[in-house]
């Protein structure tokens, strides 16, 4: 297995004999500049590899209800906001939290399936912080209880500590939650919202409905291609939300 400091060598001697993977600068610039620009952009993408794989590991560590693990991957002033639960602030604080999806480690009859697909990551150009945006596919279910669907989306901000990527929020919106046996309209399953025995540091940063009603989480990154930023994008029925609501004349397939 290559070790980073190979891999660094290998991608920066690629990138300077593949002008067609990245386009090379003004002729004007020297050799000097050429390259550290190259070592710029291998770092780049060392970062975006190095956030995937730690948001990876949280997903499995979460799956497993590994809470300690999942939490020490968390910054110092670390915030984790999972459905209308609020917000959590720092490594101890979010493990006590996480305890309440759960025990320690995965019990018989516990199913808590988190999956991280669709990954859209943007490294700041210092190196020093990141977005991140995923869907999360979610399967759930405990004893003498009726199994569970659910998905959501992360949006994830990422900073660099000591030179190693740490979660700095974690913010899973959850778009739908339903019983397993039921069809999902009648079947739906309310968010979580804040609890009383073990209140959060802060109240929820967005109030928003899941299904049946519809909400798109802002995206932390332009469109690109239009470069427009896509943080405001109201849906039929968003009276929650305090944006422009756009009349919903539908109907729901299989509601009342």
């Amino acid at each position: 297995m290559r070790t980073p400091a190979l891999l660094r060598k290998g991608l920066l001697f690629a990138a300077v004999l593949s002008p067609l993977a990245l386009p090379l600068p003004a002729a004007s610039q020297s050799l000097e500049q050429r390259v550290a620009e190259y070592r710029e952009r291998v770092e780049r993408l060392e970062d975006q590899a190095e956030i995937e794989n730690l948001t990876a590991t949280f997903g499995y560590y979460f799956d497993k209800g590994l809470w300690d693990e999942a939490a020490s991957l968390f910054a110092d002033d670390g915030e984790f906001e999972y459905e209308q639960t609020g917000v959590y602030v720092g490594p101890d604080r979010i493990e006590r939290a996480m305890h309440m999806l759960g025990p320690q480690g995965l019990a018989p009859g516990y199913l808590n399936n988190h999956m991280m697909l669709q990954n859209i990551i943007y490294v700041a150009e210092d190196g020093r912080t990141a977005t991140g945006r995923w869907q999360g596919p979610v399967m759930l279910a405990e004893p003498n209880a009726n199994g569970q669907w659910a998905v959501g989306i992360y949006e994830n901000d990422y900073v660099k500590e000591d030179g190693v990527w740490k979660f700095d929020k974690l913010h899973f919106y959850l778009t739908a939650k339903t019983d397993y046996d039921r069809p999902w309209p009648q079947g739906s399953i309310p968010m979580r919202g804040v609890s009383a025995l073990y209140p959060p540091d802060e109240q929820p940063t967005e109030v928003y409905r899941s299904f049946p009603g519809a909400y798109i989480p802002p995206f932390s990154f332009d469109h690109p291609v239009t470069g427009e930023p896509l943080t405001d994008l109201p849906m039929a029925g968003d009276d929650v939300t305090g944006r422009e609501e756009i009349p919903f004349t539908g109907h729901i397939e299989g509601g009342e």
